[in-house]
């Protein structure tokens, strides 16, 4: 059944990011998916631990808060980019994710990574190395801002 709901979530996606409907086209999307799901069938069976694709509120409220959180941040990288090179004061730093379970420690990042002006460059053990283009949003990242959100859009906040 999960494999199934795998398929459906890729092509559904492959057909909104293509945006083609001719025979062809849909054969060649067919085809991946169905690459894909032999690596995920294989991933199953290594692991014994099938991922589930997750529906319910929870995987639209976090597409929501990122949506929202991306449109914030280019906006304030734009600011940034038009105003004075003052303001902008690159840094990297290491941010602990010892409080973050290990199966949202990737969403973490790539969320990260996702709002402008922020990198995730390495996860590591219990620490995640980030750039941004200001000292203050790896200061609001080491606040736990981000971190808490994810908690309790995922169900894991103590």
């Amino acid at each position: 059944m999960h494999l199934l709901k795998w398929a459906i979530l890729l092509f559904g996606f492959w057909l909104m990011l293509s945006g083609y409907f001719q025979p062809l086209l849909l054969s060649f999307g067919a085809i991946s998916v169905a690459v894909v799901l032999i690596v995920i069938k294989r991933m199953d069976n290594v692991d014994q631990q099938p991922k589930q694709v997750s529906t319910g509120q929870r995987i639209l409220r976090y597409f929501l808060w990122l949506i929202s959180e991306i449109i914030r941040s280019s906006y304030h990288v734009t600011k940034l980019i038009w105003g004075s090179s003052k303001n902008i004061s690159p840094s990297l730093s290491k941010i602990s994710v010892e409080k973050i379970p290990h199966n949202t420690r990737v969403l973490y990042a790539n969320s990260i990574t996702l709002t402008p002006g922020t990198l995730s460059v390495d996860l590591e053990g219990d620490e995640l190395t980030v750039h941004a283009l200001q000292k203050r949003s790896i200061d609001r990242l080491r606040k736990g801002d981000m971190e808490n959100k994810l908690k309790i859009i995922w169900g894991e906040n103590e």
